[in-house]
């Protein structure tokens, strides 16, 4: 089965998903939705409604990516509650940036705030990170198409957190 997804299809929570849990990538693909009832969503949604509330927020482009704010046209930001899972958000923040190169937007500089831990990270976009995630954006389709009975069932520390667990370990 050929996936119906193109690059244009793949959104950046897609690649956040893969880095976490290819599992609730599929389950979000296929629209199984557990996170309206989950805490640590609901004190995301907190996090983003009461911070930078002076910045033009949501910034929705082709209908496939929401980058959280770009500052002065040329930062790209996207705001996280920890660092948990960190990894995930800079392939995300990555996925962004190679995205608008894609579409000749380039110069842009990407960097994930925790405005809970007053800090940020920067993060930049190479040669070798758009190889990765040509590659990453394969898996996905394979993955939207396979089974959830072929994805690893790996539990890992996160997974006590996940709106997903039920689904997973019960």
């Amino acid at each position: 089965m050929i996936s119906e997804y193109s690059t244009k299809n793949i959104s950046g929570m897609m690649i956040y998903y893969y880095f976490v849990c290819k599992r609730k990538l599929w389950y979000f693909c296929h629209q199984v939705s557990m996170e309206q009832n989950n805490e640590n969503v609901k004190l995301g949604k907190i996090l983003d409604e009461s911070s930078y509330i002076r910045e033009n927020k949501h910034i929705e482009i082709d209908g496939t990516i929401n980058i959280d704010f770009i500052h002065d046209y040329k930062v790209l930001h996207e705001v996280k509650k920890s660092r948990k899972i960190e990894e995930a958000g800079i392939w995300q923040v990555k996925y962004y940036l190679y995205y608008l190169k894609q579409r000749g937007v380039e110069g842009i500089e990407g960097i994930i705030d925790y405005p809970l831990l007053k800090r940020n990270i920067k993060v930049i976009l190479n040669n070798e990170d758009e190889a990765v995630l040509e590659s990453v954006i394969e898996h996905i389709k394979r993955i939207i198409d396979g089974q959830i009975s072929s994805i690893n069932n790996e539990k890992k520390n996160i997974c006590k957190s996940c709106a997903y667990y039920d689904l997973c370990f019960i």
